[in-house]
């Protein structure tokens, strides 16, 4: 019964490219005549994962894909993702309601409606981000950008692309000498060294992960900026002190929906009357709350992916001006190939202890996380906000200044 509701519903899926599926018993299965588009063999090495695909796919295909119970032999997990986004994104409304109810996307009241701790916000972090060092070092550039580059031509290589984003937040952070600025999420510090080095301001970084903490400072101390740079293991909800400059690249996707009202009160909390905040985030184009129960489950604890529907409401109501709003579409979709090709080309140097099952994982999550971007409406979000809207030029023209300044510098 299971096998035909399967094969009825993949005969109803298959229109674009070609899926062989081969069971535990060798018996094989083509879907779709369309060979002009992308064809894939996978191959299901058990009888139970059958079931599964039926009763939560999102589940069964990242956990069937990371324990050996499926294979792909003709392309890769990147090919068999996109093949089935893209069949999902030429379908009607219907058919794309019943692949929700199939269950690629589902809803999850707990990420969405649940307040985020001190506690917990730290283990989240400290889930993915105190892994060992030497991975980042394997698929990131030489700064370590954990976040969408900015690609001025998608003929640029990773490191330029990531060079250009932060002059890109650098324009729209409007920096003078002595200006004090807020990263909130620095990561590895890269963002906030830049800052210091290029435009001589006085930056404080928050992390919760150790480990970035730990590089970070080594980073300052190593570029002789330690006496303008101050790294902090600490929550934006614990900071007092006011700035001049707030910005905050990748971090506002770990926040949670119920703390929205939270991170922007504390925005205008930090900021001093003339200042500028800067929010860079991924962001969803369409069906707000619907989130991949997988990447919830192993990659990115208590994530969750917001829409602007739902975020500025919540900064009006904390008195905000917008005075700008950018959207990136294809920006992470590149990132994100030059990550995964990285990764897969160095998986030989991983330590040890990082399994085959582990490099499965981290596959799977960058191929779908790419997917994501490439056709199933994910993108990028720039928001800059202020008090006092006065204090911003009449025209967007001084970003493209600023921008063309530094690359000549």
């Amino acid at each position: 019964m299971r096998r035909l509701a399967f094969t009825a519903l993949m005969q109803r899926l298959i229109k674009k490219g070609q899926l062989h599926i081969i069971d535990h018993s060798g018996r094989k299965q083509t879907f779709g005549t369309d060979t002009q588009h992308p064809v894939v063999t996978m191959r299901l090495h058990s009888r139970s994962i059958v079931g599964k695909l039926l009763i939560d796919p999102d589940l069964a295909i990242g956990e069937g894909y990371m324990a050996g119970e499926i294979s792909i032999e003709n392309g890769t997990i990147y090919d068999f993702i996109y093949l089935m986004a893209n069949n999902l994104d030429q379908q009607s409304l219907a058919l794309a309601r019943l692949w929700h109810a199939f269950g690629l996307w589902k809803q999850r009241a707990v990420t969405m409606l649940g307040r985020i701790s001190l506690k917990a916000a730290r283990a989240n972090v400290a889930h993915h981000y105190d892994l060992p060092p030497k991975l980042y070092d394997l698929f990131l550039d030489t700064d370590k950008q954990y976040s969408c580059a900015y690609f001025r031509t998608l003929d640029n290589d990773l490191d330029t692309a990531q060079l250009d984003k932060k002059r890109h937040l650098a324009a729209k952070l409007r920096l003078k000498p002595g200006l004090t600025v807020l990263d909130i999420g620095c990561g590895w510090g890269g963002l906030a060294l830049y800052l210091a080095q290029n435009f001589q301001v006085n930056v404080v970084g928050l992390t919760l992960s150790a480990e970035q903490l730990k590089i970070a400072i080594q980073r300052a101390a190593q570029a002789g900026l330690a006496d303008r740079v101050k790294f902090l293991l600490c929550d934006y909800r614990e900071m007092h002190e006011q700035f001049d400059r707030i910005v905050s690249v990748g971090m506002f996707e770990h926040v949670g929906r119920a703390q929205f009202k939270t991170f922007f009160q504390q925005i205008r909390n930090l900021l001093v009357d003339d200042g500028l905040a800067l929010l860079h985030s991924i962001g969803v184009e369409y069906n707000p709350g619907l989130s991949s129960q997988w990447i919830g489950k192993y990659i990115f604890p208590g994530g969750y992916l917001p829409a602007l529907s739902e975020v500025l409401p919540v900064i009006e109501q904390q008195r905000l001006h917008i005075t700008d709003i950018e959207l990136l579409h294809h920006h992470y979709a590149a990132t994100l190939q030059a990550w995964r090709q990285r990764f897969m080309a160095n998986v030989a140097q991983l330590p040890a202890h990082l399994d085959a099952r582990f490099v499965r994982m981290w596959e799977y999550y960058l191929a779908g996380s790419q997917v994501s971007f490439q056709k199933l409406g994910l993108m990028n979000f720039q928001i800059q906000l202020m008090k006092n809207k006065q204090c911003i030029p009449l025209t967007r023209d001084y970003i493209y200044e600023a921008e063309h300044m530094s690359t000549r510098s």
